[in-house]
């Protein structure tokens, strides 16, 4: 590798630091070889995390000249590769300052931190962690090849894209909902309760909250459903998970639901617009289940 810290000089923001590693490092293997880069860019070494409770740890000098990663030696694969990432970002972003000197310590929860206040100092520091690792992952010209602007939404491309950067499937599903040409959403289930949402950048307002169960006529109820299978395509009703305001006419809006294992699931939303918000459609009488149809048979 060619890349060193001085590159990076004046770089602060993760797209920025991401976008100059891309810039030196054109080769670079997919997966990309984080232990590797990490290693390239001063971190001495890559060390199993001792203290319980927390899923990542940087120790580093007061100027930042090296470092070593902790990392929860229980992670599976795809869960060590993203908080090594963290805590790269960690560690290159100089704006960010542990709260005890030389030494970060990341919960479970500061992995899971995509969105901040402004005021919320610890929380943007990890948002901003959590970006550089994934836009460093999967890349996204990399991601943009992968899926194909020319496919419908489908979940069984989420395990196809984890196996391919070797990250997890929920990663995979956050970074299939942000740069699908498509309104996706992908919500993240444990034992039928909503945990997490990862939305498209113009997916509308989900309404059911995070800690209730899913709405009622949720395909994930179906008795037929396979573990890591996804399911068929489904027109539900938009009311179910989003606002339709009194008055105009709702949105199309499918399902698609994703079994995994210990009561895990992930569910699909890909919403589009009615006909009366789109300047032309030749087929504007054909009904939800005749479109489903159609491009069901276009994808076989």
């Amino acid at each position: 590798m060619k890349v060193t810290r001085l590159n990076l000089d004046g770089t602060g923001s993760p797209m920025g630091l991401v976008t100059q590693i891309l810039k030196i490092e054109k080769d670079l293997k997919i997966p990309v070889p984080i232990e590797e880069l990490a290693q390239q860019l001063d971190i001495q070494k890559v060390a199993d995390l001792e203290t319980e409770g927390f899923e990542g740890g940087l120790l580093t000098d007061a100027d930042r000249s090296t470092g070593i990663i902790l990392v929860n030696g229980e992670a599976r694969d795809g869960r060590r590769r993203f908080t090594i990432g963290h805590e790269l970002g960690h560690f290159l972003i100089i704006s960010h300052a542990p709260i005890e000197p030389g030494k970060f310590l990341c919960s479970r929860a500061d992995m899971m931190t995509w969105s901040a206040d402004q005021n919320n100092r610890h929380a943007r520091m990890e948002t901003e962690a959590n970006e550089f690792s994934a836009l460093l992952l999967m890349p996204p010209p990399a991601l943009r090849k992968f899926i194909s602007k020319e496919s419908d939404p489908n979940l069984a491309h989420i395990p196809l894209i984890a196996r391919y950067f070797r990250v997890s499937k929920e990663a995979a599903a956050r970074a299939y909902a942000r740069y699908h040409d498509q309104n996706v959403a992908i919500i993240v289930i444990k034992d039928g309760i909503v945990k997490r949402a990862h939305k498209g950048p113009k997916f509308p307002w989900i309404t059911t909250p995070y800690g209730k169960r899913v709405p009622q006529g949720s395909v994930f109820y179906r008795k037929n459903l396979t573990e890591r299978v996804a399911s068929g395509i489904a027109s539900v009703l938009p009311d179910n998970w989003i606002d339709v305001k009194f008055g105009e006419r709702a949105p199309e809006l499918y399902e698609q639901v994703y079994p995994q294992q210990d009561g895990y699931a992930l569910l699909m939303l890909w919403v589009e617009l009615s006909e009366e918000d789109e300047e032309f459609d030749a087929d504007e009488n054909r009904t939800s289940r005749q479109r489903l149809l159609d491009r069901q048979s276009r994808s076989h």
